[in-house]
């Protein structure tokens, strides 16, 4: 009997197994193989039919042996434009569904698309699209009876921009892209230097001399360590065994002395020189003893990074080094698309060997919440991942291309409890401060959307005093608003109690792991930028609000009403208030017009503001200026320098957005603090700018210079997809950036004289550019084991069948073919000019290790000489 019941039961299992199983392939079961579905998308006009919208085209090819079906499924993709909704040609709608994501579907009509048959879809976005990262993304289908599951479209390519009409943007445009002749232009005022003639500590020190008395190192040395210099010497010691191994100690010294003067007169100042028989370093603090060693590590040799030395000599010099501004800052954003642990260390090991000394730590927006807070478990659960659902209740939608999986590793991920404090404790023992943004009341979808997420969990369990405690939405709002991002349901609401809760909750556990780090907290950046007109007007809670508060009159006071609350929150924790422009702002009316101005509620809470706005020709290009001379702290962050995820050039292939410019080394780097009016060359399209642009600006006075704490370069991760790609974007541009922060105020930036103050930049520009090419390039070749910088496209001009070829970085090798084969590290060294008539020209720069740019492919036409002979 008890055997009959086993095997019943056996019976039963197995019977229930077999329909499960048959139940998951039904439903994996799909009308169509995504797989064979081809896609491709190009730009077919920009300013089409006379306007600021350009048309695009999706081309659908049907590879399987059965019709693409006439319904019952949905296609979507993320796209950074606003697209125009309705019916396409070919009878597909397209819609918008939030932020960047749209879908197409299937309209009456429609008729599928046969086997080897395709299908061509137009449709109409907003301004225009120029290089390959504007192109639609992430697309992937979802069939209507598996509703949870998207199927990813992988064999999709994006066909290249090569006419005028699909790359001018606009009847202004002055090229349509820029070529080997343009590259070449610019590369021409660069000089080759040899490196004897260059300095070899960077960024630039206050005083520099080359003693011509190296030091030949073979062993490790006596360390003599003054006590307050402690942690500096187990540094030394962790480099040079890095460098050479384990050895035994030699007789050579080096000594680190505290200077007590120097930590009154800069803090992180110091004194470093390097004889024959040793290395001397003098500093006030273990700040300034750490930049001193960074100083030592530029003096090697870039390819002793490369493996275990037998002997490294370095170059005898005295160097007297202190920095311009005490604030370096430099702001990742891993909200966007994730950048994990490992990007993290890495990012600070380069802010450390080139002296910044903030990571800006934009770890929450719209699109992702990435730092786990314990007790809002939502925040990372839903906040930290995107993938496909019918509701995007527990999880957020795709965005920039993430896919409709949540294991994307862009798309979703977060640093836990114990990964953001072991980052704390590498940046500070680095001398790197993180200044953490938790960016509202804007910019907040993820958070808004994790908290509802808590309130529906909390609600179903009858717990509804708790689903209430941390809620950021009024679930009665009916304002209608959208995003500069195009979300229409990203903003905390500011005047529900819970909101302040929330922060206040959010800001006690950053407090705490701070603490556990034994990390310095001074600071949040409470984030405040681009809140979307229309917000709150609908709201019963802002409205009540407005009626029980009489110093609110209008919807707009809502903002100075919020910053008070943050303000508050923040000083009760001993904290201060750092902002994004707006956090410093006020809305006004001047002669009938609205206008923005330095709001004077905050000047005395020593809030401090990242200004991004100072596109050139935007109208806003003083506003850095304004806010400091009001009595802000401001930070200099304006995108058309220090925008580091705007690309390079004007390329079809050159990833990044470029809304406030095309941002190169350059920008960084020709950067004049307190006057950029003098230097700005051109605007934010790409046009010449001359001074009468900036007449009626507001200059920067005394007071406000002395407002004006630091600079920061900032990479926020819309097109910035993966590890390479960020370190793409980053390398060289945070060397400019490095430069102007802590280099003095450089003789080209104070010169009156037009063209004396030309011809020393030009000087100025030339050693930087071999400094580059020919010491800190070939160094992150190896440093930290190598890093993706950007290595530049090689410069060409033809005169009469003979090329000539030049790089932006002298030290960097240029290679060519004249075959139409891609050069390689086989090809000949481009040396003199090449006689090619009749042929096509390869060019490619290539770096010490052997990577290579991108190419540079040059046509030419017979030469006069080939054409008189061939006619004899």
């Amino acid at each position: 009997m008890k055997r009959y019941n086993y095997l019943g039961k056996l019976v039963a299992t197995g019977l229930l197994l077999f329909s499960t199983v048959a139940a998951l392939q039904a439903q994996q079961t799909t009308p169509y193989d995504a797989a064979r579905l081809k896609t491709s998308w190009e730009v077919v006009e920009n300013h089409y039919q006379g306007q600021d919208n350009f048309l695009s085209a999706f081309t659908f090819v049907n590879t399987a042996n059965k019709p693409f079906p006439t319904k019952g499924w949905q296609l979507y993709f993320n796209f950074i434009r606003m697209v125009t909704p309705g019916e396409l040609p070919g009878h597909v709608n397209v819609e918008h569904i939030n932020g960047d994501l749209y879908r197409l579907t299937p309209a009456d009509g429609f008729a599928g698309i046969a086997p080897g048959d395709s299908l061509r879809l137009g449709m109409t976005g907003d301004a225009w699209a120029v290089n390959f990262t504007d192109a639609p993304a992430g697309l992937y289908l979802v069939w209507d009876g598996q509703l949870e599951k998207g199927f990813a479209i992988k064999d999709y390519s994006i066909r290249p921009s090569t006419t005028a009409k699909q790359l001018m943007r606009y009847p202004g445009d002055k090229t349509a892209v820029i070529t080997p002749t343009d590259i070449f232009k610019q590369n021409a005022a660069v000089k080759d230097i040899p490196v004897a003639q260059l300095p070899l500590v960077f960024p630039t020190p206050k005083s520099y001399e080359a003693t011509g008395k190296d030091l030949v190192i073979t062993d490790l040395p006596v360390l003599t360590i003054a006590p307050q210099l402690a942690a500096s010497g187990t540094i030394i010691n962790e480099e040079l065994q890095q460098l050479l191994g384990k050895r035994k100690q030699g007789t050579w010294k080096i000594t680190l002395t505290y200077d007590s003067t120097l930590a009154v007169k800069s803090p992180e100042g110091y004194a470093l020189q390097v004889a024959a028989e040793g290395i001397t370093i003098s500093a006030g603090t273990n700040a300034g003893a750490f930049y001193a060693i960074q100083s030592l590590k530029t003096l090697v040799p870039p390819t002793a990074l490369a493996g275990v030395q037998k002997s490294i000599t370095i170059p005898g010099v005295r160097v007297t080094d202190e920095p311009r501004f005490g604030y370096r800052a430099f702001m990742i954003d891993v909200a966007r698309n994730f950048h994990n642990k490992r990007d993290m260390l890495r990012i600070i090991d380069l802010m450390a060997l080139y002296k910044l000394n903030v990571l800006h730590f934009h770890f929450s927006d719209d699109e992702g919440w990435r730092l786990e807070i314990p007790s809002l478990p939502e925040l990372t659960a839903v906040g930290a991942k995107r993938g496909h659902s019918s509701d995007w209740k527990n999880m957020l939608p795709p965005s920039y291309g993430s896919g409709p999986d949540t294991t994307n590793a862009a798309g979703t991920g977060y640093f836990t409890r114990n990964d953001f404090i072991e980052i704390l404790r590498y940046a500070t023992a680095r001398h790197i401060r993180v200044l953490p943004e938790i960016e509202t009341p804007g910019h907040a979808r993820a958070a808004v959307k994790a908290m509802e997420s808590r309130y529906y969990r909390l609600k179903a369990a009858g717990r509804d005093q708790e689903a209430n405690e941390y809620l950021l939405t009024d679930f009665q709002d009916k304002s209608v608003y959208h995003s500069v991002q195009y979300w229409n349901d990203n903003v905390m609401n500011v005047a529900l109690p819970s909101t302040y809760r929330f922060l206040d909750k959010v800001l006690e556990e950053i407090q705490s792991m701070y603490k556990d780090a034994g990390a310095p907290l001074t600071a949040v950046h409470m984030g405040g930028d681009e809140v979307p007109g229309g917000v709150f007007e609908k709201s019963p809670a802002c409205i009540a609000l407005m009626q029980q508060d009489k110093s609110i009159t209008h919807v707009n006071d809502l903002w100075y009403y919020y910053y008070r609350k943050v303000n508050e929150l923040l000083k009760a924790r001993g904290l201060t208030v750092a902002g994004w422009e707006e956090a410093g702002m006020r809305k006004t009316n001047i002669g009938g017009e609205a206008q923005s101005i330095p709001n004077p509620d905050f000047v005395n809470d020593k809030f401090q503001l990242n200004v991004w706005n100072n596109v050139i020709g935007g109208g806003q290009e003083d506003l850095s200026y304004r806010l400091a001379n009001a009595g802000y702290k401001v930070i200099l962050s304006g995108v058309s320098n220090f925008y580091f995820d705007m690309a390079y050039m004007k390329s079809f292939d050159e990833p990044g957005f470029y809304w406030g410019g095309f941002v190169d080394v350059d920008k960084p780097f020709y950067f004049i603090p307190f006057d950029y009016y003098k230097n700005s060359k051109v605007d934010g399209r790409g046009n010449p700018v001359t001074p009468e642009l900036f007449v009626g600006k507001d200059r920067l006075t005394g007071f406000g210079a002395s407002n004006i704490p630091g600079i920061q370069g900032l990479l926020w991760s819309e097109t910035v997809i993966n590890s390479d790609r960020m370190e793409y974007m980053m390398l060289p541009k945070l060397l400019g950036l490095a430069e102007r922060a802590w280099a003095q105020d450089p003789e080209w930036a104070t010169e009156k004289d037009p063209a004396k103050a030309d011809a020393l930049y030009a000087q100025a520009w030339s050693v930087f550019s071999n400094v580059m090419g020919k010491r800190e390039m070939p160094r992150l070749d190896y440093f930290g084991g190598g890093f993706n910088w950007r290595i530049p496209t090689a410069g060409a001009k033809v005169d009469n069948g003979v090329v000539s070829a030049n790089v932006q970085m002298p030290g960097l090798v240029i290679r060519y073919t004249t075959n139409g084969e891609e050069p390689t590290l086989k090809s000949p060294v481009y040396t003199t000019p090449v006689a090619a008539g009749g042929k096509t020209v390869k060019l490619k720069v290539f770096s010490a290790k052997g990577r290579s740019s991108r190419t540079t492919t040059v046509k030419v036409p017979v030469a006069d000489t080939q054409m008189k002979n061939n006619k004899l």
